[in-house]
């Protein structure tokens, strides 16, 4: 058996595991990295890259069909096809693309890349079953970063039409009825995506809400849109199973009644969970944070010598705080004085429209106990907007009242996503109103709705 010996063992090539990786190779440690599937972890191979690219051919075929009929653009065109097989191959070479990418910066960086599912025996040991039999490595310093998983339904395991996001990624063909289970940024994404290539979709959440983790005001124009779409949304209704057929979904409503939908794929969409199973968690002595690994504010667990990032740590589930927090670590371990302290971690919703937040809401600021000034600009004031058909949404500030500090900014509308280095920018480099507002935004850009919410919250926007 081969032992390989490091000071930097990197287990899971997500986000957050392979900028450790990086990043320790940068700093000159000899680094090790183990995954069974090609770098780059879920948000890679099977979640936000392929899910963007699909939602992006979503959005063009959507556009090609509206433009058969008569617009205030003027364009006309012939009725559109879609093949999803080609779709999905395009999907997947961006996917290549970018793990080739991955494998090249690990080499380059000089970070040992071992191929195969990853087992700790102990605090320095992980066993590696590996195409050309078992390795083992030994390592002076540990970072586990194994990611999530999607959360299982008993009443409805994966398999035949019953698919999680993965399967829904890589389909051979469009779904004539898809249904939906759970309406968080998941389930309406991929949802959205396929009425726009023509499934009839069902959405079934449990709680009365969707996107529960934004506020009204947020979801509203998405709510709008997914009725303009046909997506039809049963609020307050719980999935039970599936026919015997497997062709339906049996769903019990907020009245108590049981109720059948027809379904061609069943989606469910109901969350993720931190993986902590298979690859030796139990044999370790970490302390646990209820079904995640506890760490600090360097991400170091109960374990001398073994730091947790990413996923397997908790909410938020994002990758690019596993990638910050990968960063931080390797340089710890390279002997530098860091410690994850972020004024907020932004989050953006890929549906139509396109949600971003950054820092606290209204209610978050007000549940604190700040007094608040709130400035809200709308894109239907925004000539960018109007030229691009994205008069949908708005971009709000909030601030304290007392000294105009931002504790908080969110948009809704398309494209948006794209404003949230701004918005965390302003959050990270302590910007009050009157920074915002007495920065320069380039006109015709959307961006003028920041600058114009700020100037709203201080009494005298100029364009509304």
């Amino acid at each position: 058996m081969e032992t390989i010996k490091c000071n930097v063992l990197v287990l899971g090539a997500g986000p957050g595991g392979y900028v450790a990786a990086i990043r320790a190779g940068q700093l000159g440690l000899d680094t090790v990295i183990v995954d069974g599937q090609a770098p780059g972890g879920t948000c890679l191979n099977v979640g936000c890259i392929p899910s963007k690219a699909l939602i992006h051919a979503a959005d063009e075929f959507e556009k090609a069909m509206h433009n058969t009929a008569d617009n205030v653009l003027g364009i006309k065109a012939g009725k559109p096809s879609l093949n999803l097989s080609k779709t999905i191959g395009w999907k997947d070479g961006i996917v290549k693309r970018l793990n080739s990418g991955v494998t090249g910066l690990l080499k380059k960086n000089k970070v040992k890349l071992v191929v195969g599912w990853g087992e700790m025996t102990d605090g320095k040991t992980c066993m590696v079953e590996t195409a050309d039999g078992p390795v083992q490595v030994v390592a002076e310093n540990v970072i586990l970063a194994t990611g999530s998983v999607p959360v299982e339904i008993p009443s409805l395991p994966y398999g035949g039409n019953v698919i999680s996001s993965t399967e829904a990624l890589s389909l051979d063909s469009v779904p004539e009825k898809l249904v939906v289970i759970g309406g968080g940024y998941i389930g309406l994404e991929l949802g959205t995506a396929y009425a726009k290539m023509g499934s009839k979709v069902t959405v079934v959440e449990a709680m009365d809400s969707i996107l529960s983790q934004y506020d009204a005001e947020l979801t509203k124009p998405v709510a709008a849109s997914l009725k303009k779409l046909g997506i039809e949304v049963l609020l307050g209704t719980k999935a039970k199973g599936v026919s015997d057929a497997c062709d339906a979904l049996i769903v019990e409503t907020s009245e108590g009644a049981e109720q059948t939908i027809e379904a061609s794929k069943v989606l469910v969409t109901v969350g993720r969970r931190a993986k902590t199973e298979g690859f030796g968690l139990d044999g370790l002595d970490l302390t646990m944070n209820g079904r995640v690994v506890a760490i600090n504010d360097k991400c170091q667990t109960s374990m001398a010598g073994i730091y947790a990032i990413g996923d397997l740590t908790g909410e938020p589930m994002l990758a690019h705080r596993a990638m910050a927090q990968g960063e931080m670590v390797a340089e710890i371990i390279a002997g530098h004085k860091r410690s994850f302290d972020k004024a907020c971690i932004p989050a953006v919703c890929f549906t139509d429209p396109e949600i971003v937040t950054a820092g606290m809401s209204p209610d978050e600021a007000k549940h604190l106990g700040y007094e608040t000034k709130i400035g809200v600009f709308p894109f239907a004031a925004n000539g960018r907007a109007m030229t691009m058909e994205a008069e949908t949404g708005f971009v709000r500030v909030v601030a304290r009242d007392d000294n105009h500090l931002v504790l908080g900014i969110q948009a809704v509308g398309k494209g948006v996503s794209e404003l949230s280095a701004a918005f965390s920018l302003a959050m990270e480099m302590g910007a009050c109103l009157e920074d915002i507002a007495g920065t320069i935004h380039a006109h015709p850009t959307q961006s003028e709705g920041f600058q114009e919410a700020a100037l709203k919250a201080l009494g005298h926007a100029l364009h509304i």
